[in-house]
């Protein structure tokens, strides 16, 4: 990253798979993003507590410990971070899942393995690179 590119947003990332995680880490700081990374949803709310800033939660579905979707209703139920955007990794998502998500307002869903195109698309959607910004007039 050149020194004089912003740094783009905090991210969280929350997947209890470490390599996924890392991979996943490595690509977004390489877009700029400022990742922590958490390995279960109680290392993922100690995060949130310690950094408000974080802008988006990209978050595994099953866990073993405690679920993605537990997260997110947790996030939903704290008044401060009820309308953090949330994206939904998960290898097998079944409808029940589908239609939680829908109603805990989740902003996307990816199947693993992650198609990092669309998912760099959606973020760079979301958080537009701090040099295009400055070309609009």
């Amino acid at each position: 990253m050149n020194a004089h590119a912003l740094p783009r947003q905090q991210l969280l990332l929350v997947d209890d798979e470490e390599d996924a995680l890392l991979e996943l880490a490595e690509l977004l700081e390489g877009e700029g993003f400022n990742c922590f990374t958490a390995t279960s949803v109680k290392i993922a709310l100690q995060h949130l507590t310690r950094h408000p800033d974080i802008a988006l939660v990209i978050t595994d579905l099953r866990m073993p410990e405690e679920s993605g979707m537990s997260l997110i209703r947790r996030l939903r139920e704290h008044t401060s971070r009820q309308h953090l955007p949330v994206i939904v990794t998960s290898g097998h998502a079944d409808m029940e899942d589908v239609s939680d998500m829908l109603r805990l307002q989740v902003l996307d869903l990816f199947r693993k393995p992650i198609y990092h195109v669309r998912l760099l698309e959606t973020l760079n959607n979301l958080f537009p690179q701090p040099e295009m910004q400055r070309l609009v007039p």
